[in-house]
């Protein structure tokens, strides 16, 4: 697309407000979303204002559009005011829940921004090496989501500085016979791996959105009894052993900037802290303890936050895992059996020995390696049959349908080569 045709497409959809010269303003919102409380497929009026942005400006590149909520640059006005409250709007964050009439703002410079960053493709053209290696990746399809088995080492998505993203390259090679681009509705750490949910079109993103969503929000109300259409389980190897079996930790998260602005980290927070903690729940159990002092550990978040799963067994449990240098440094210090000098050339050193596409090597990073990759594995997931679902409704905008009812996916994706070889030696 080139930069003119780029523009046009932009300003169509965020048209500039003669109120001020600083703010440009998008369409009024109007959608029907999912929602799906109590395993109901229903019909809703509200949207969240990330969502609002990235679908009236498709030509802003996403890391942009994260960068302008992060900075607190979005604006909001209610449909009934129809002018600003002391001269102000109303800052907005990207999970702000937007309804009929509301309208956002975005500051004028962004349309300066955009040609320039439009003005290179995503990603580079894949090779079929490449292509081959990203299709083996795939362990489930249907006409309605694809799932792969994320290696360890590749983003989910793309950033300032990431060369290759899995959304970008899925969106260039796993469209199948879908005319539609698959699309993310979930994350994973870029070091973790496992199972990664994709919707193949915009009305099985929306569905997928809601289950991811709902997960989350209901997991504080929970009591055990309801059935949960969504579980994950993951497979964790920690440093030490937690005090019980299994158990329950809920502890509330939040992020804390560090190093003078340039980074940011999640920790466990308190009511009486000045952040706004999110609750955040993860059932565990022990798998496996070895002599060598290493434990296995089935993990199985029942809210989505980051970093949820590496927070909660550095900080609560006290048993960080292998391979977490950013929440478990000190706990790998006092192991004393890594190096764990020069952690942030480690990259490059495994691109000199690339073994597979895109710098990755999966062979490298056991326990037996001076430097242990991450050992965070998604290896479970259980979600409704979506395509059922979709077969048995019109649109989304019917009255109600219960998700519950539907025939349950159950899918498992393999250990990456580095974590069978870790689980091999700490059962020897």
């Amino acid at each position: 697309m080139s930069v003119r045709l780029a523009l046009r497409s932009f300003t169509r959809y965020c048209h500039f407000s003669a109120e001020d010269s600083k703010w440009l303003t998008l369409p009024p919102v109007n959608i029907t979303s999912v929602n799906t409380s109590s395993n109901q497929l229903s019909s809703s009026t509200s949207t969240t204002a990330l969502k609002w942005v990235i679908r009236c400006c498709p030509e802003l590149p996403k890391t942009l559009v994260h960068k302008l909520f992060r900075l607190k640059q979005v604006r909001m006005l209610p449909p009934l005011q129809e002018q600003e409250q002391d001269g102000k709007f109303i800052k907005v964050t990207p999970k702000d829940t937007l309804n009929a009439g509301d309208r956002i703002f975005l500051p004028h410079s962004v349309k300066q921004q955009t040609p320039k960053r439009l003005d290179s493709p995503l990603t580079p053209t894949l090779t079929a090496k490449q292509i081959h290696f990203i299709r083996a990746l795939v362990i489930y399809k249907d006409p309605q989501i694809l799932v792969l088995n994320k290696p360890p080492g590749m983003p989910v998505q793309g950033g300032i500085n990431i060369k290759w993203s899995l959304d970008a390259v899925a969106a260039e090679c796993l469209n199948y016979e879908c005319p539609e681009s698959p699309r993310l509705v979930h994350r994973l750490d870029r070091d973790s791996s496992g199972i990664l949910v994709m919707g193949r079109t915009k009305t099985s993103t929306t569905l997928l959105h809601s289950i991811f969503r709902d997960k989350t929000s209901r997991a504080s109300d929970d009591n055990g009894t309801e059935k949960r259409i969504l579980q994950r389980k993951y497979l964790a190897l920690v440093l030490g052993c937690p005090r019980r079996s299994r158990g329950l930790v809920a502890a509330p998260l939040g992020k804390v900037v560090v190093d003078n602005g340039k980074s940011d980290r999640i920790t466990i927070v308190d009511n009486s802290t000045s952040l706004s903690p999110q609750h955040a729940i993860t059932e565990y159990r022990v798998i496996a303890s070895s002599s060598h002092g290493y434990t296995w550990l089935e993990l199985s978040p029942l809210t989505g936050r980051k970093h949820q799963l590496r927070v909660h067994c550095a900080e609560v449990l006290g048993t960080p895992i292998v391979g977490d240098y950013k929440y478990g440094w000190q706990a790998h210090k006092k192991w004393g059996h890594f190096d764990l000098s020069n952690l942030e050339d480690s990259t490059e050193e495994l691109l000199k020995e690339e073994a597979l596409p895109f710098g990755l090597n999966l062979n490298k990073g056991s326990i037996s390696d001076k430097r242990p990759h991450l050992h965070l594995h998604c290896k479970q997931i259980v979600l409704p049959d979506i395509s059922q679902a979709l077969q048995n409704v019109q649109s989304l905008s019917t009255l109600s349908y219960d998700l519950s009812a539907v025939k349950a996916l159950e899918l498992e994706a393999d250990l990456p080569p580095f974590m069978k070889k870790s689980w091999d030696v700490t059962n020897s």
